[in-house]
């Protein structure tokens, strides 16, 4: 006679004893001394409370060279599973750095493929957390062959479903272009350490001495290489960036926008935004209070703030309906779009048009950065990258020019020809080729260099240029403007195009997919 049921319930309690166990307590315990918490706590930590069901438990690593086949431990150094967020589904993985360090082995990283692939048959989001030291070396070409598998994954549900990573951990070798390949990347302060090569190798290849967090830090990641899109002081912190974050996304690329009632009047109007832009056109001002007074209160979710500062993107709401914003901040380099701020706008908006949520552009830009810096560092390629963005979204496109709109910069900033459905102009708009003073000195320098008086003739020049241009009512009578529009009435006269724009359909010539400028 085989065993009976007792025995049987006997064993999977026991190896479910040993996969809850993970590591074991020693290596739990140095896991905590690193101010981290446990791959499951982590994934009870950011879910509804008891929704997760936990799938996979039982894979193990197939490996057995150097020892594997003797330290196997069931769920092979990640736990996976499906669960909710605000009532809403979601699929997740928790690597578990407490099992050979995380690493990524052949069955390890087939749990992930499935994770992804299972949240892409079900059309709801995916949330990876990682903390690994990367490719698991006794497992060799399988190893690898296990992060091409996850790095492909990711590819295949690009813009399919919302992907967010938590890097709570080191995310060390090929396997850190895991997270940089989702759609959302969250840092944490003390723990988080991303790059492809280590201090060690740095040293060895460079003779460079760097530690762990100068080399691939969260700071590092959130305002220098803008792998990272949030920065969070704890783990806990990053919990709460992710529910908010997800609350603006909708399941997957077809699915309706997550509109929400704010309690915010959507016809409200704000007198103060008449004087909130400075009548002289240097001077600066933060963007972000216009934006806090237009979009529904509260409802602001900055991204990537420490990196491209010049120009602000983010998520926020219009009579609880998301929307992506881009505006241009004129505390930083007077607004000026710079490589960093071109490839953060780019890609945040080719994130929105993929998934459905309209586009709102703030524009106060008086050019592009000028400097070889810029030029030898390819602003020329980068800047493209935000002309094909806006050119191919499909979404509902709405841009406001603020004050300043000069050159290439403006076509870039959600122009009519870059395909805007509707452009508001407030009074404070200057919507030309040049700011006054460039263009006189190139219109008039002749004229300049003759004069008796060249700076009583310039003044008075540039004073004539400033009336007859710099407004925004010739680009009004040309159609380039539909509306000039006094500063309160925003909110109310975006929402109405917005909630009009919702239906809007727009078909492209079929192709495969276009060539973005890199």
């Amino acid at each position: 006679m085989g065993p009976g049921i007792e025995d049987r319930l006997r064993e999977l309690r026991e190896l479910r004893r040993r996969a809850l166990e993970g590591g074991g307590p020693e290596r739990a315990r140095r896991q905590r001394e690193r101010g981290k918490l446990l791959a499951r706590e982590r994934i009870e930590a950011l879910l509804d409370p008891g929704s997760f069901q936990e799938i996979g438990w039982l894979v193990s690593t197939r490996g057995s060279l150097f020892g594997l086949d003797r330290s196997r431990v069931p769920g092979d150094g990640v736990v996976a599973g499906l669960g909710r967020i605000g009532g809403r589904p979601v699929y997740i993985f928790a690597q578990d750095f407490t099992v050979m360090g995380g690493s990524i082995g052949e069955m390890h990283a087939e749990k992930i493929v499935r994770t992804i692939e299972l949240a892409v048959k079900s059309g709801v989001p995916v949330i990876g957390l990682w903390d690994s030291g990367g490719a698991r070396i006794q497992e060799g070409v399988a190893a690898l062959h296990g992060v091409g598998r996850i790095l492909n994954a990711i590819v295949q549900a690009s813009g399919v479903v919302p992907q967010i990573s938590l890097v709570l951990g080191p995310a060390a070798g090929g396997a850190a272009y895991a997270p940089a390949l989702m759609d959302f990347t969250i840092v944490v302060d003390g723990i988080t350490y991303m790059f492809v090569t280590g201090p060690d190798v740095v040293r060895e290849v460079t003779g460079e001495e760097v530690d762990f967090e100068s080399l691939g830090g969260a700071r590092v990641h959130s305002g220098r290489s803008g792998v990272a899109h949030f920065r969070a002081g704890s783990e806990e912190e990053a919990f709460e960036t992710t529910r908010r974050l997800l609350s603006y996304l909708p399941d997957n690329n077809q699915a309706p926008l997550p509109i929400a009632d704010t309690g915010d009047p959507v016809d409200r109007e704000d007198p103060e935004l008449d004087a909130i832009v400075p009548p002289d056109p240097v001077k600066p001002y933060d963007v972000r209070e216009v934006l806090a007074r237009v979009f529904d209160t509260g409802s602001l979710l900055e991204v990537q703030a420490e990196w491209g500062p010049s120009i602000v993107t983010a998520f926020a709401r219009l009579g609880g309906i998301p929307v992506c914003v881009v505006a241009s901040q004129p505390l930083v380099m007077s607004g000026a779009i710079d490589i960093d701020a071109s490839c953060k706008a780019a890609r945040f908006v080719r994130f929105c048009d993929a998934f459905n949520l309209p586009i709102v552009t703030f524009v106060d830009v008086p050019g592009y950065m000028p400097g070889t810096s810029q030029e030898h560092g390819g602003i020329i390629r980068h800047g493209a990258k935000m002309l094909y963005a806006y050119a191919e979204a499909t979404v509902p496109k709405i841009t406001v020019v603020l004050r300043k709109a000069y050159g290439g910069a403006y076509i870039a900033m959600g122009s009519r020809s870059m395909g805007a459905d509707l452009v508001l102009a407030w009074p404070t708009a200057e919507i030309a080729v040049l700011g006054a003073e460039a263009a006189v000195r190139i219109l008039y320098r002749r004229q300049l260099a003759a004069a008796e008086n060249p700076e009583e003739l310039r003044r008075r020049l540039t004073e004539e240029y400033r009336r007859t241009f710099l407004n925004p009512y010739r680009a009004a009578e040309l159609g380039l403007v539909d509306d000039v529009i006094e500063p309160r009435e925003t909110r109310k006269k975006l929402y109405n195009a917005l909630s009009v724009l919702l239906g809007k359909r727009e078909q492209r010539p079929r192709r495969k997919h276009g060539n973005i400028p890199l």
